[in-house]
């Protein structure tokens, strides 16, 4: 085979399993999101249990890193310490290891199935959770097609003239092999198909075990650097828990290569046939590395706090950190001009809501009385550019105007008005209730708990949803994001009847936040269907929305 083909082929076959791991990772995250953030929630408990927990949540996410980043937001908001999290990161290394594990099996027999079960709970089914778990089911068969398809381009290789020259130079220089598994995995940001790919070639007689070794070690550094990275603009706990992490595998890593070249380590320990080998050293070193670095966790977060800390505060009038208006003066004499300025500042007022909303759950877990002042803060620039967009766009209609820039200004001006309330509710309501929640000392049952999440995350999700409306003005869009408010509302509604029923068998915890509970959930409903507003125009325009929800009598 002529090696373009072979070099097309096997990029095709990375980019689907990168694209099938997401698959599986987003699949898992939106159908059972709220379980995963309360096994989080409970890594504070001692650190087996935070190792426990990473071990399942990277199983079944498919991702240390997609774990290393919830454990950051859990670390930012106070919910979770930095030693939990660095034992979070350990055994979810470990759990991602297991995956691999399962993975490099023959499991050929299953894609058909999978894609059957997959395609059927995907396209058949209106139930999120069953929807979402088709995902995963078809991203899983995915993986497999493409392991398939690295064998396949790898094999001709084998054959190759260049082939036995490369693999000369790397058993004589294992540094350079190590460095570019290393590197080859941050750059795909997944150490699970990086395992995958050099586990395929390696059974196809490309690699053998000499070179294969410092590669697995390279791979595990390159993991640890991946959620290093896509920390690195968080708030400083979140950065610490990825640090230490790295910190522990760049040691190790460097410390057994090192060992490796004075110690012949015999690759007939880790079973037989150099691609068993590749997996059974991933799992080893990963197993080794959480006995041997559970205990220090707490010294490493001694470590991190030297070595990681705040920035200083940048000065105030330092023009380039100085917000810029998108509102231009200059153009309120040309409407279509202007109007667009006005759109790109009321997607900033609602990117701005949505910060405020996103951190609302982990506040009321961990009450943090200086993020919930930060958050409040925010709501005074919410009311700052509704402010403005609404004077600006009255400016804008002293001027001449065609009939459809009118309307498209009254439009904006609704929205508006809309994130105005919306960052409201947050700052007066939902904050004020996790500040109550606190100062009471009270815990939300684990039912209510798991409803409260399940709902805020599906207006989070909305809140992106409308976001995307907004710029693109897709009319397929607004439809899915009209259709959401009938689900928040079914979702709400749900959880009320629930708690009531909580409320009737004497659930204590329950009984405590009823106030709480209800408060939240309709504060959420009502931020979800200011949201939906944003879809209405579009809708009134193609004659989709109805005037009235009643029945028309004759």
């Amino acid at each position: 085979m002529h090696l373009m083909s072979i070099l097309i082929q096997l990029a095709g076959a990375i980019m689907l399993l990168l694209w099938a791991v997401r698959l599986v990772r987003t699949g898992i995250e939106r159908a059972h999101g709220a379980l995963l953030r309360d096994a989080l929630r409970g890594a504070s408990r001692g650190r087996m249990r935070a190792a426990f927990a990473g071990i399942v949540l990277a199983i079944l996410l498919q991702s240390s890193t997609a774990v290393a980043m919830l454990a950051a937001s859990f670390a930012a908001t106070g919910t979770l310490g930095v030693a939990g999290g660095i034992a979070v990161m350990l055994g979810a290394d470990v759990g991602s290891a297991l995956v691999v594990q399962a993975l490099s099996f023959d499991l050929d027999w299953l894609v058909p199935l999978l894609l059957f079960a997959g395609a059927t709970m995907f396209l058949k089914f209106e139930s999120r959770t069953i929807k979402q778990t088709g995902r995963s089911a078809l991203g899983i068969a995915f993986i497999l097609i493409s392991l398939r398809m690295v064998g396949e381009a790898t094999a001709p290789m084998r054959n190759s003239d260049f082939m036995p020259v490369i693999i000369a130079y790397l058993e004589d220089d294992a540094i350079t092999a190590f460095l570019l598994a290393g590197l080859f995995t941050w750059l795909i940001h997944s150490s699970v198909a990086s395992v995958l790919l050099l586990m395929s070639m390696a059974a196809q007689g490309v690699l053998p075990a000499e070179v294969a070794l410092p590669m697995v070690l390279g791979i595990n550094l390159g993991a640890g650097l991946i959620a290093a990275g896509l920390t690195r603009g968080q708030a400083v706990e979140a950065r610490r828990i990825p640090a230490g992490n790295l910190l522990f595998r760049a040691a190790a890593a460097a410390g057994l290569l090192v060992a490796s070249r004075l110690v012949e380590i015999p690759p007939g320990w880790f079973g037989t046939g150099v691609g068993r080998q590749v997996v059974n050293m991933h799992l080893a070193f990963n197993l080794v590395l959480l006995v041997a670095c559970l205990p220090l966790t707490a010294a490493m977060e001694a470590a991190t706090r030297k070595l990681v800390r705040d920035k200083p505060a940048e000065a105030a009038d330092d023009p380039i950190t100085q917000r810029i208006s998108a509102l231009d003066r200059s153009a309120i004499k040309v409407p279509n001009v202007a109007l667009t300025s006005a759109t790109r500042e009321l997607l900033r007022m609602a990117e701005t809501v949505d910060v405020m909303l996103r951190p609302v759950m982990d506040l009321f877990d961990s009450g943090d009385e200086k993020r919930i002042a930060r958050i409040r803060a925010l709501d005074q620039e919410v009311n700052r550019a509704h402010t403005e967009i609404k004077l600006y766009i009255a400016e804008v209609n002293r001027g001449s105007m065609s009939q459809e820039e009118a309307r498209r200004g009254v439009e904006l001006t609704g929205f508006a008005i809309n994130l105005e309330y919306a960052g409201d509710i947050i700052a007066k309501n939902l904050l004020t209730l996790a500040e109550e929640k606190a100062r009471k000392q009270l815990n939300f049952s684990r039912e209510g708990l798991k409803e409260l999440t399940e709902l805020h995350e599906r207006v989070l999700a909305n809140s992106q949803i409308a976001m995307n409306v907004l710029v693109s003005g897709d009319l397929e869009t607004a439809r899915h994001l009209a259709a959401e408010k009938e689900h928040v509302r079914r979702l709400e509604r749900e959880s009320h009847e629930r708690h009531l029923k909580r409320l009737q068998t004497g659930t204590t915890e329950s009984l405590e936040t009823s106030d709480i509970h209800l408060e939240a959930l309709r504060a959420l409903k009502e931020i979800n269907s200011l949201l939906v507003s944003l879809a209405y125009p579009l809708l009134t325009q193609s004659g989709e929305l109805l005037e009235s929800r009643l029945l028309r009598t004759a």
